[in-house]
């Protein structure tokens, strides 16, 4: 006859638990470090592709610990960009370093970050107007930021360790993106989810019926100071990085509402500052797309006022290669502005 057991006592079981928990979370926080879906701790291993969806997330491992020698930097207009157009136009191996606001102060942020771990080659970097007046402030933490991922700060790492989004979400995800043969040169792409045409455009844009009256050229002269110096602080703290800077052709919508809400003149003069500024340095070259009506009269390219198919990303990079509206002097700035007037005229008196 055998003898029962005698049941566990209470500190037993709080062990054996305390245990089991321990190993469980253990094996987690193994399996996130190993398979590492925001490349926090290092590139992709077992032979998966860097799958780059979620760029509040990704970015900042990305330029830690991927392989690249250049950049495309900028807003979500850039995003839609293949990055391997720009390998075949310039060389080098090209990832994506974005921004969604692509405010001056964090773009710069994240340029710094690469520098730190790359010798880049070239940068391409977007200028979108409104980010010459913007704060001239880094925005990640105000804007809910993981910032557990963007600081060197290895004790709150927890947060991502023991993440079960991360877990049961994003390891998952990046692992069946990879086994399906994820492109890596279309990080963060979105256009196949939109629909660019004229009446999607005009169905994101409100027209003003009250014109404003406009507003002085000096109206951002404190913020545009700001972000000009750090750009120029970026450019020539390193001279031996080739640093291509353009102004995307924004919609004729857009121009529509600058003129109307009285921005044109300083947006203008705001472009001519930073234009002349950059032109200072030997390691830049400047182009600006913003006046060609061929696109932005033609709104089937938009999904809204300044969100454009990935073909005009393409042609942009070629214009770059064939050094189409590039920029070389203060002249040739005075000429494209006039240029961009007559243009945001014929923008304000169009029907739409």
């Amino acid at each position: 006859m055998q003898t029962a057991r005698p049941a566990p006592s209470a500190g037993q079981f709080l062990r054996s638990f305390a245990l089991t928990c321990a190993v469980l979370l253990g094996f987690c926080a193994l399996l996130v470090f190993l398979l590492d879906p925001f490349f926090h701790y290092h590139r992709p291993w077992f032979g998966l592709a860097a799958v780059q969806t979620e760029k509040e997330y990704q970015v900042v491992g990305a330029l830690d610990h991927l392989s690249y020698d250049s950049l495309i930097v900028g807003s979500s207009v850039t995003e839609n960009n293949y990055n391997g157009w720009y390998d075949e136009a310039f060389g080098g191996q090209t990832i994506k370093a974005v921004r969604s606001y692509g405010a001056t102060a964090d773009l710069c942020w994240l340029l710094s970050r690469a520098h730190e771990t790359h010798r880049l080659r070239n940068v391409y970097y977007n200028i979108d107007p409104t980010s010459l007046y913007a704060e001239p402030e880094v925005t990640f933490a105000a804007s809910g930021c993981p910032m557990y991922l963007y600081d060197r700060n290895p004790f709150n790492d927890i947060s991502y360790l023991l993440n079960k989004t991360v877990l049961f979400e994003e390891i998952p995800h990046s692992v069946l993106m990879s086994l399906r043969g994820y492109d890596e040169n279309t990080s963060y792409n979105w256009w196949t989810s939109k629909t660019f045409s004229r009446e999607a455009a005009l169905s994101h844009y409100t027209r003003s019926e009250t014109l404003l009256p406009e507003q002085s050229e000096h109206a951002k002269d404190e913020e545009l100071r700001g972000n000009l110096a750090l750009l120029t602080a970026e450019v020539a703290v390193h001279p031996e990085t080739d640093y291509y800077f353009f102004f995307p052709p924004y919609s004729a919508l857009w121009w529509d509402n600058a003129v109307r809400t009285g921005a044109r003149d300083f947006v203008l003069y705001d472009e001519s500052r930073a234009m002349k500024t950059l032109l200072q340095y030997k390691n830049v070259r400047l182009y600006c797309f913003q006046a060609d009506t061929e696109i932005i009269f033609d709104l089937d390219n938009y999904m809204d006022a300044l969100h454009f198919r990935p073909e005009i990303n393409h042609q942009m990079v070629t214009w770059m290669k064939e050094g189409r509206y590039e920029l070389h002097s203060d002249a040739d700035v005075d000429a494209q502005i006039d240029a961009l007037r007559r243009v945001t005229d014929r923008a304000a008196r169009s029907e739409y």
